[in-house]
């Protein structure tokens, strides 16, 4: 865990997000949108001053939001999906059945585009994105920032909560505005009602946690308490950011399928957390490997991210 630590302290605004690819099997580079924005915004004194007056507040992200609600916003969605490389074969709706770019953003896949395993004993993954594995959040003590400490009583928003999943796992995944942004329920259970707890709207993008990792638990963030019987107690946060105008819940509290729609983001990027008691869950070989040198690894929503412990696999 030190060399990890170590890595991060000396991160800077500057540097490129790399992450490692499962599919492709290659670290990669971040392609950012609103990269520029970030950087001023979190890495230039005059930004920071704008951060804290306007860009942090729920009234710029709702403005940004309108702008996105508006018709004319729809001429943005091809030039998007041509140059992030998106597959409009697996929307639901073909790109010009979209009224405005928002509705695009908070787009339904296909069936049987992001299928989840039927064993009870696989964890899938949440939501869609560049994905951190903590083995051990007993042995955490920051991430992004230099050296700052992880405050969970203070992200879950209870300190009871924190005792619980103290020395259990956590899964952090990071959606940017170019990923498909529902998110799903990684197995079955018993889902209690989400729980608002009302805050900032920074970004979660690393260029600004790099900064300042306590925006995390400054944000808007919405936390639900799912019982499942092979996994324990598991907590799902959904974190706003900057530019999302709301966090949707979809579903309705009690017993949930495996892959259910939980909800969805509106636009923006934005980060969904699991966390889990001691000893409940090993991660993937991947996860563990490439978390343990504070990188994400890129996954899709659904694909296997661990099993309960005891049942544990590699991936092929």
């Amino acid at each position: 865990m030190k060399r990890l630590f170590d890595d991060i302290r000396g991160m800077s605004a500057d540097e490129p997000i790399l992450y490692y690819n499962r599919y492709t099997g290659k670290i990669e580079s971040e392609s950012i949108y609103g990269e520029e924005f970030l950087k001023f915004t979190y890495g230039n004194p005059l930004g920071k001053l704008a951060l804290s007056a306007l860009v942090r507040r729920a009234c710029f992200s709702r403005f940004y939001g309108w702008r996105m609600r508006r018709s004319a916003s729809a001429r943005k969605i091809k030039p998007f999906v041509d140059r992030y490389a998106l597959d409009p074969g697996e929307f639901v709706d073909p790109i010009s059945g979209f009224e405005h770019f928002d509705a695009f953003f908070v787009r339904q896949l296909r069936p049987g585009k992001r299928p989840f395993s039927e064993s009870p004993h696989e964890l899938g993954f949440p939501a869609e994105g560049r994905h951190l594995a903590v083995a051990n959040l007993s042995a955490y003590e920051g991430l992004w920032a230099k050296g700052q400490k992880f405050d969970l009583a203070r992200l879950l928003g209870s300190r009871q909560l924190a005792e619980r999943y103290d020395g259990g796992a956590a899964l952090i995944s990071r959606l940017c505005p170019t990923d498909y942004h529902r998110y799903h329920f990684p197995c079955e259970g018993d889902a209690g009602d989400p729980e608002l707890i009302n805050g900032f709207l920074y970004s979660v993008n690393p260029i600004a946690l790099r900064q300042r990792v306590a925006y995390l638990w400054e944000n808007k963030r919405c936390l639900t308490i799912l019982r499942s019987e092979v996994f324990g107690s598991v907590a799902l946060l959904e974190i706003g950011a900057t530019c999302v105008g709301s966090i949707v819940q979809t579903y309705l509290p009690g017993l949930v399928r495996k892959g259910g729609e939980k909800g969805y983001f509106r636009f923006g990027g934005s980060m969904f957390m699991m966390f889990f008691e001691r000893g409940r869950v090993i991660f993937s070989p991947d996860l563990l490997e490439h978390g343990a040198e504070g990188r994400e690894v890129y996954a899709r929503v659904g694909d296997c991210c661990g099993n309960v412990a005891g049942k544990s696999k590699r991936l092929d």
